[in-house]
């Protein structure tokens, strides 16, 4: 018998209602889009954004870019490690290198990526045709496949669309946290007419809204489906979480013995929350929460900077 691919996935993800009565006095029922089942180690809208470029790759080693604690590096590396491909991970923070590997990269490490660090500066240039070249030559990864960070580009923008099409008659509004865009601008592209999309960003910034437009155009040509932002509930910025969001992941993991990861899922109930009380949805309505990721050790206060993209 055929041993399975060691990406194949289980798709469609699940749908979990919540009964919340946060939001079921006010008629509105949630659900949750169980992504983060899809596949043991590249969890939820990792699997959907990394297989396509994984794919484009044709067997080429993988290069990309992430901070200290980038959900985004750890799946790359674990990809690598199941199909035997070589990977590098650049790493935002030169002062990095010469620390213990917190949790995250010693993950990345161990299933075999390479990580290179560099400074701060020259990772906010890396999209530069030079910077990128020099940051290549300097990590030993001339000549491969350059996903980016986040793995945010027009594949995996494609990918994400059969996010929105699994979601087509399950709910009026599909709310995801996000970081570089990419899984917003293909679900919303996926949802049917009369359905809309609601992204809850994690950073601050306000730089978003223009980065999935130019996503959705690279990959369908166009702004595609109707989707927006509410940028209100980052807590300050990535990886940036404040006492009141502790103090509500952990009354939602006791209300319903879920476990919410805290970089994202949990700024996106939080923040689902707290437009019900607002009145933000008419009664009647379905709201689906992407469930994107699963709790993993995550810094108590890493620092963020004004306008940054995400790990």
């Amino acid at each position: 018998m055929t041993s399975p691919h060691p990406l194949t996935p289980h798709l469609p993800s699940p749908l979990h209602e919540i009964r919340d009565d946060r939001f079921g006095r006010r008629g509105l029922r949630l659900v949750l889009k169980r992504d983060d089942l899809i596949h043991p180690e590249l969890i939820g809208n990792k699997w959907r954004k990394l297989v396509p470029n994984i794919a484009a790759a044709h067997g080429r080693a993988l290069v990309t870019f992430g901070g200290a604690y980038s959900n985004h590096l750890r799946a790359t590396a674990a990809a690598g490690r199941l199909l035997g491909l070589s990977t590098t991970g650049v790493v935002r923070g030169q002062e990095l290198a010469d620390r213990p590997l917190n949790p995250s990269l010693a993950r990345c490490a161990a299933d075999g990526m390479r990580l290179h660090f560099v400074d701060r500066s020259t990772y906010r240039r890396k999209t530069e045709p030079e910077t990128l070249a020099a940051i290549l030559r300097a990590a030993g990864a001339e000549g491969a496949y350059v996903v980016p960070e986040g793995g945010s580009n027009a594949e995996a923008v494609r990918g994400c669309r059969d996010l929105g099409a699994e979601l087509r008659g399950h709910a009026e509004v599909v709310a995801v946290a996000c970081g570089t865009g990419g899984t917003l601008a293909g679900l919303a592209a996926g949802l049917a007419a009369g359905q809309r999309a609601l992204g809850i960003p994690v950073l601050r910034g306000g730089f978003l809204e223009d980065g999935i437009r130019d996503l959705q155009e690279r990959a369908f040509g166009a702004r595609s489906g109707t989707w927006s932002l509410d940028d209100r509930f980052h807590c300050g910025g990535y990886a940036r979480t404040t006492p009141a969001l502790e103090a509500f992941a952990q009354d939602f993991e006791q209300r319903h013995g879920l476990p919410v990861e805290r970089l994202y899922v949990a700024k996106l109930l939080y923040g689902l929350v707290a437009l019900a009380e607002e009145g933000a949805f008419a009664r009647g309505t379905t709201i689906a929460a992407v469930v994107t990721g699963r709790p993993f050790p995550e810094p108590q206060a890493a620092a963020s900077e004004p306008g940054q993209s995400p790990p």
